[in-house]
């Protein structure tokens, strides 16, 4: 019987694009996020409110990633931020040569571009998302309110690769059950390093200390 040994990840092509992207980001002064999430869970509405109480500060751009539709880019240029749609023909992630697609296409690579943070809204999910570098210097993941404080048991992986967790849609925790003591501590078991807070993009709760996060990670 033949045996093969795999040894060689089939990332790996993928894993020397997203460096490469990385490096040519940080030459231009670009610092990315990749922002990923669940469907639903407040991405779009979370970036409006950080660039609405940001703009006086700093220049934002916007990779939005979907499988279709433009919705979710024209409420970001409405906002005056430089924004593109990536539409992923199917696909249930980014990936580092889709992502320097988007982020050519918007400008952001070009010299004479003035953009300090840019964030990839990566594709509503919580698997696929995780296990492909996009070449971004920051991943930050959304867990909203109304999804529950159990998500940290059924999708660790995310939580583990995520260096920033926003809880958002904390005005609604009249309305449900979440235990936020009991789902910061199960993403502590995961990730012990990983920031966590606790926002309202629609009340402001929160967002002045994500804001400076924010602007300390790209100083």
């Amino acid at each position: 019987m033949k045996v093969i040994e795999v040894k060689k990840s089939v990332t790996e092509d993928n894993d020397i694009d997203a460096r490469n992207l990385r490096e040519e980001l940080k030459s231009k002064g670009v610092f990315l996020i990749n922002l990923m999430s669940s469907p639903g869970s407040g991405k779009t509405t979370l970036l409006s409110r950080i660039i609405e109480d940001m703009r006086d500060k700093i220049n934002i751009a916007v990779v939005e990633a979907d499988i279709d539709a433009d919705v979710d880019a024209k409420k970001i240029e409405a906002l005056g931020a430089t924004s593109i749609q990536v539409h992923t023909d199917g696909m249930c992630h980014m990936d580092a040569g889709m992502t320097r697609t988007g982020l050519l296409e918007a400008g952001v690579l070009d010299d004479a571009a003035d953009i300090e943070l840019a964030f990839l809204e990566n594709v509503g999910n919580l698997i696929c998302p995780a296990e492909f570098a996009t070449g971004a210097h920051h991943n930050m993941m959304i867990l909203s309110i109304p999804e529950g404080d159990d998500k940290p048991l059924k999708y660790p992986l995310i939580f583990r690769e995520s260096k920033t967790l926003v809880i958002t849609k904390v005005d609604t925790m009249p309305y449900f059950t979440f235990d936020i003591d009991e789902c910061v501590r199960r993403v502590k078991k995961l990730n012990p390093d990983i920031d966590i807070f606790v926002v309202s993009a629609k009340t402001g709760e929160g967002m002045k200390e994500l804001c400076d996060y924010l602007l300390e990670l790209i100083n």
